[in-house]
């Protein structure tokens, strides 16, 4: 039984990740309706920030943090300018394909950039964790949860009790009913692709001292962030984070108790299961379309 908990906060640490990642996919989905595959680029940009600002130039950890974050929402804007905006009314397939292309470039830009060479960060504590019972809580795995737990909070305080945030769900539900209402639209698009940004490298910096910071990083928390998309319910907040947190959990017990080789391949199982099975996800609706 120690193990077994042991095994679920790791996995909740890991889901987590996968559920911020998720969140910037479902964001851009409702305010944008398009699908951004370079969500996990983000990530990756936001660890590789962290490198050059804390590794390289020796920065104070806080300050570098911010200053990536910062960045990366600066970022989001100039990404939604390069792949969004030019091709906003040709519908979703182009937007798509546009960002599969960025993500390729980017990956191979920083490969080109700084090399093949996985670089490691320090965590964001010196402390090493603390003993609960049977559960050894490492640092770096609490304050992912804690983090996550924060902006998932403060993401629902601003759209839930902010002017901002009803004009972001306005946006998302009607673009064209909004702009009549005078809501600028366009700003509110940018906001959304600066803040999916922003959270993209976050969950790069929370990731980077758990894993070697390297381009692959890129493609295997993408895939699994939309997976996570997709079992939680195309679209759904609270579906990313709870398809999140399910694939980090049915990730780490699959390495555990059948096979470490093939981890990453029981979130895709999990993925084909809910196709299979509830194909609408967790949180998802039956769509039905009149002959």
């Amino acid at each position: 039984m120690g193990i077994l908990l042991q095994l679920l906060f790791t996995g909740l640490g890991i889901g987590a990740i996968y559920a911020l990642v998720a969140l910037g996919f479902v964001l851009l989905i409702r305010a944008a309706g398009v699908v951004n595959f370079g969500q996990g680029e983000f990530a990756m940009l936001g660890a590789y920030l962290l490198v050059i600002f804390f590794n390289l130039l020796a920065l104070p950890y806080w300050v570098a943090i911010l200053l990536s974050i910062a960045i990366m929402a600066a970022f989001g804007v100039v990404f939604a300018g390069a792949t969004y905006w030019p091709l906003r009314n040709r519908g979703g397939l182009p937007v798509i394909i546009s960002t599969i292309g960025a993500s390729i470039f980017l990956e191979n830009m920083v490969l080109v950039l700084y090399g093949p060479a996985a670089e490691q960060v320090d965590g964001l504590f010196d402390a090493p964790g603390i003993q609960v019972g049977p559960v050894f809580m490492d640092s770096q795995y609490l304050s992912i949860m804690v983090i996550a737990t924060l902006l998932v909070l403060l993401q629902y305080l601003i759209f839930e009790k902010t002017l901002l945030g009803k004009k972001l769900q306005a946006t998302s539900q009607d673009k064209e009913m909004a702009s009549l209402l005078g809501i600028p639209v366009a700003a509110m698009i940018l906001i959304t692709f600066a803040y999916s940004s922003a959270i993209g490298g976050i969950a790069g910096i929370l990731i980077a001292p758990i894993l070697f910071v390297s381009t692959g990083l890129a493609s295997i928390i993408a895939l699994k962030a939309f997976a996570a998309n997709i079992i939680g319910g195309y679209g759904s907040i609270p579906g990313a984070i709870l398809g999140g947190l399910a694939l980090g959990v049915v990730e780490t017990l699959g390495a555990a108790y059948i096979s470490v080789p093939y981890k990453d391949a029981f979130a895709f199982l999990m993925l084909l299961a809910f196709l299979l099975i509830r194909p609408q996800g967790l949180f998802g609706e039956k769509i039905s379309e009149k002959a």
